[in-house]
């Protein structure tokens, strides 16, 4: 994407960050931290923009979020740091721009390769998101969470979902990659 223009290039983040919200509000209900398909679109953000693009995306995501538009799973204002799920937001922006830097360094993306950038990013939202709970439970809100609650929920309940997403994103990525570059 680095021989496009400005505008193509702000055309294309804006599309994403309106994935993104779309994918905030595609969600199943699980208990705790709700399942969205807003990894789905963070994660395909970094295999079409790369790492600086599509962290942006994610950025302009969140800061639309923080700024009072309701855009994240349960609504949005700047009191949503308070969120104990809001770290996850943060894990996005980190995962995809670490997927994204890594998939830009590969001459020829493969399945695999996206498939392990995909996983890359999901080990870096999963640890963000958790260990921001974590600290906002127990040191901010007072309402304590063990660390085995904290893995069952927050981990165990919903990561089986997000694996199938690295899946159908990799598949994605490798199958649009070639009419993307022709764009």
């Amino acid at each position: 994407m680095q021989n496009k223009s400005k505008t193509y290039k702000m055309a294309v983040c804006s599309l994403f960050v309106t994935l993104i919200i779309a994918g905030a509000f595609i969600k199943i209900p699980v208990p705790v931290v709700p399942f969205t398909l807003q990894f789905l679109f963070t994660m395909l953000a970094a295999i079409f923009l790369g790492g600086r693009l599509g962290s942006l995306s994610v950025i302009v995501y969140m800061i639309l979020g923080l700024v009072g538009v309701p855009v994240f799973s349960s609504g949005g204002g700047l009191g949503y740091v308070l969120v104990p799920s809001f770290g996850y937001i943060i894990g996005f922006i980190i995962g995809t721009y670490v997927e994204g830097t890594l998939l830009e360094k590969k001459e020829r993306l493969s399945y695999g390769s996206i498939l392990i950038c995909n996983f890359i990013n999901l080990i870096i939202v999963y640890l963000t998101g958790m260990a921001y709970y974590y600290v906002v439970c127990n040191y901010v809100l007072g309402t304590p969470i063990g660390f085995w609650p904290l893995i069952l929920y927050c981990f165990i309940m919903v990561v089986p979902g997000d694996i199938v997403l690295c899946l159908i994103s990799a598949y994605l990525g490798k199958r649009l990659i070639p009419v993307v570059k022709g764009l």
